[in-house]
């Protein structure tokens, strides 16, 4: 385990807060990514609802026509 310093000089033993400062500084960058991964698909299900839906009205109003 490296022997780490705190902010203050303050010995921390387990490296916390410099894993800590790291997962802060990465947690931005993460949620950007996850974010832009995630609107594709989202995209597409929107997409394929509204197909569906005019689908079955099409169908509807061929029965009822």
């Amino acid at each position: 385990m490296a022997n780490t310093q705190g902010p203050q000089g303050n010995y921390d033993p387990a490296g916390s807060t410099q894993m800590f400062r790291a997962f802060v500084d990465e947690a931005p960058q993460g949620r950007q990514q996850q974010q832009a991964a995630s609107s594709g698909p989202r995209v597409g299900l929107i997409i394929g609802v509204v197909v569906v839906l005019a689908v079955v009205a099409g169908v509807a109003w061929l029965a009822l026509k």
